[in-house]
């Protein structure tokens, strides 16, 4: 249970999409302009991310990496088709945003034409590509992980896009400066925020890493000086006496 919090909240906070690694920028910058528009892109990323992450765990698992074809038999062990992980990934990306496609523009035109060509670009949203590689370099080991995973990183892009769309709404009434108004002050508070998610990163770490060694006192460290040089003075008084005789 610990393990799925510290992914959680590890995957909200401190690995998130947008301001810890810079994936699904040109969505991010796109469609923030209203919070009703982002609200509806973050939440299609997070049901993409949170279908396709475990379901490309399992072809992963079951499929792709060496020796994942030994449940077809041992002749089978030493076959390793992870040269086919992006046609897959891609494939397994651009069949869920098919489908949350046809379902937005079902039961919300006015959301899917808001929308417009960011909704079918999701297929190609380096964020969704990016969620399925770090699963995969993270090697996760079971599929609810897999499934926390995707569902997380989602809620992180969603949090991204919701809070610079709610201060571009505010800006719209402020006095910006005429150079910077529009993408220039929205490249600012994107980093402004980045570097304020860099706060987290303190969150989840230590625990399982050894105590550090206690250092020694100042009187440890000055006994054994004078030891050593009570030691060295022994010895020249031993070599002088050798020398005389």
């Amino acid at each position: 249970m610990l393990e799925h919090i510290e992914l959680f909240f590890k995957s909200i906070f401190i690995d998130n999409m947008v301001f810890a690694v810079f994936l699904g920028m040109c969505s991010y910058l796109a469609v923030s302009k209203k919070v009703a528009t982002a609200v509806g892109l973050g939440a299609a990323v997070i049901f993409v991310l949170a279908v396709t992450v475990p379901l490309n765990w399992l072809l992963d698992q079951y499929l792709l990496r060496d020796g994942a074809l030994v449940w077809l038999g041992p002749e089978y062990a030493d076959y390793n088709l992870s040269f086919l992980s992006f046609i897959l990934f891609i494939a397994t990306i651009a069949t869920m945003v098919q489908l949350v496609e046809i379902v937005v523009e079902k039961f919300s035109p006015s959301l899917y034409n808001s929308l417009g060509i960011f909704l079918p670009l999701i297929a190609v949203n380096c964020a969704i590509l990016g969620g399925l590689l770090f699963m995969q370099a993270r090697d996760i080991q079971t599929l609810g992980l897999a499934f926390n995973y995707g569902v997380s990183s989602g809620i992180g892009w969603f949090l991204a896009i919701l809070a610079i769309a709610a201060i571009r709404e505010k800006i719209r009434y402020s006095n910006v400066p005429a150079p910077l108004r529009g993408l220039g002050i929205t490249f600012i508070i994107t980093g402004l925020m980045g570097i304020g998610f860099q706060s987290f990163g303190g969150m989840l770490t230590g625990g399982d890493d050894a105590p550090a060694p206690v250092e020694e006192t100042t009187a440890e460290k000055v006994i054994e000086k004078k030891e050593i040089k009570e030691e060295i003075d022994t010895k020249e008084i031993s070599y002088n006496d050798a020398i005389n005789k």
